[in-house]
């Protein structure tokens, strides 16, 4: 059989299935709380599928794969289990009970609001969305980066007509479902990850002669490195760089709304350790997988296609170059797995962006009241118009490739709602001295380094000439994005050192809510023993 008879079976059979889901969830979406968060009843293995497939997308299995793979040899890894151990598993433990617990007492549906409500500020939850808004439309757009590479292995239609089809499948099933369908239709595309990996994996070897023929012959490579045995070197050529890379791809999570928002939906804290367990396991197999994966890289330099204005490969293409003499099934399960990885994100974070633009922004400015139905319908709309914005950027994207800085995007937004929600979100949770202007300042931090960056990506700056640190600092958004969140990390517990405390009747309640929660767990299972 060949290979665009058993991509096109294996796809309508996916579609098939993402279409009925949506069809199945519209009872969980007919008012807000169950079209934003599932009715807070969402079991573990959802939610933890759903925290990971919004995790790792396309731009991880096919960009970052292919780039940090390329650049660190076989130490990208320390990526995917960076991703792992403090992406998941540490968030899991340090965010995921406290979230759940403090949201649901304050009733706060998304991030921003509850900076509204942990803060008692209008303004400052107001700002947040405008900041998800903002950022999340590019981080969307880059979601499609790589779909093109990999379908022209089997397809010889126009990309334009991937992202098409891509987009109103992912739109029709959240627009009718909500946070079910996106969570259900997540374990599915999980389920279709966590084997494509694999079988990526041991075809690739299998094409190399196997991994000790594999490593071996990474060993012998000198490239850019110009040392041989660098791409199998236990931290690689680079490993300040390979550490930046880390904390941006494993610590940034914790900051941003559409992963946090995982926690809000869960059904019990009892659900939460087993989540947790779920969640690391899914990305030691998915992410440690793919930087494995894209660590073999420079054994296809002669085949990969060379960026002539760079000198250096396009990133994009490596992981489809590595792919391209494999045989047809695993071609057809790798197409299914790259559009499951991206439609999972995709629905994830235009159902994160719409929520809370409708929920913090809309609803509030409104002179007459929103009935439950019409926020809903109100969402639905924004929906349809941010799937509609990040398809016409992919699409423009593609018809030029000379326009590099839109495939940076996503390490840019990451930066900028990481650098800009991560501390005060963290501390907010932990720390009763926390006070709302450190938040803004942290808001106005994030946002400026990533303006800062974004400046010099869209200028073709360049930074070799400036002060050393000032230069490496913004020699990529990889870097400024670390920058932005350690840099709030820092800002946030010093002014709010020197600036107004809120109320502490309000601030004890808040937390006394946690600390009742706690006992009232720690009772039951004793009576339970």
């Amino acid at each position: 059989m060949s290979k665009e008879v058993l991509c096109i079976i294996l796809l309508v059979v996916f579609f098939a299935i993402m279409i009925y889901v949506g069809f199945y969830s519209r009872k969980h979406a007919t008012d807000v709380n169950g079209f934003v968060l599932g009715g807070r009843g969402v079991g573990p293995w959802l939610t933890a599928f759903a925290f990971g497939t919004s995790y790792f997308s396309a731009v991880i299995f096919v960009g970052y794969a292919g780039q940090f793979g390329w650049n660190f040899g076989l130490a990208s890894t320390w990526a995917g289990l960076g991703n792992a151990f403090i992406g998941s598993l540490l968030a899991w433990n340090v965010l995921g009970r406290r979230t759940r617990i403090m949201t649901q007492h304050v009733d706060a549906k998304t991030m921003p609001d509850f900076f509204g409500k942990r803060f008692d500020s209008v303004p400052l939850k107001v700002t947040a969305s405008v900041i998800v808004f903002i950022f999340l439309i590019p981080y969307t757009a880059s979601l499609y980066n790589g779909l093109s590479s990999l379908f022209g292995l089997v397809f010889d239609i126009p990309y334009w007509l991937v992202i098409l089809i891509m987009a109103v499948l992912t739109g029709f099933y959240v627009i009718f479902g909500g946070y079910m369908a996106t969570a259900i239709n997540d374990f599915i595309q999980g389920i279709i990850m966590l084997f494509g990996i694999c079988a990526v994996i041991g075809a690739v070897l299998a094409d190399n002669g196997g991994f000790q023929e594999a490593t071996k012959a990474l060993a012998s490579v000198t490239g850019d490195a110009g040392w041989q045995g660098a791409y199998t070197a236990f931290l690689g050529p680079d490993p300040l760089a390979l550490l930046f890379v880390v904390i941006l791809t494993s610590l940034g999570t914790w900051g941003l709304p559409q992963m946090v928002g995982k926690f809000y939906a869960i059904k019990s804290e009892k659900d939460i350790h087993k989540g947790t367990v779920i969640s690391t396991v899914f990305a030691i197999i998915v992410a440690g997988g793919c930087y494995f994966l894209g660590g073999f890289g420079r054994l296809y330099a002669d085949k990969v296609t060379i960026n002539p204005a760079a000198g250096k490969p396009l990133f994009d293409t490596i992981v489809p170059t590595m792919l391209s003499t494999l045989p047809a099934l695993v071609i057809a399960v790798v197409i299914v797995l790259v559009l499951s990885a991206s439609m999972s994100t995709l629905s994830s974070l235009v159902l994160t962006s719409s929520s809370t633009f409708t929920l913090d922004v809309i609803k509030p400015a409104s002179k007459k009241e929103m009935s439950e139905k019409k926020q809903v319908f109100v969402m639905r709309v924004f929906i349809v118009f941010f799937i509609f914005v990040s398809a016409v950027i992919a699409i423009f994207k593609d018809a030029h490739p000379e326009v590099t800085f839109i495939a940076q995007m996503m390490g840019v937004s990451w930066g900028a709602l990481a650098g800009s929600f991560l501390a005060p979100f963290l501390y907010g949770l932990y720390w009763k001295g926390v006070t709302k202007a450190s938040a803004f300042v942290c808001f106005i931090w994030g946002c400026a380094v990533a303006v800062i960056q974004l400046v010099i990506t869209l200028g073709g700056v360049d930074v070799s000439g400036w002060e050393p640190v000032l230069g490496y600092i913004f020699k990529s958004s990889i870097n400024s994005g670390v920058i932005a969140m350690v840099g709030g990390l820092i800002l946030v517990p010093v002014v709010s050192l020197f600036t107004k405390k809120q109320e502490k009747k309000v601030i004890d309640d808040l937390f006394a809510c946690y600390e009742e929660k706690v006992m009232t767990t720690r009772k039951e299972a004793l009576e339970d023993e």
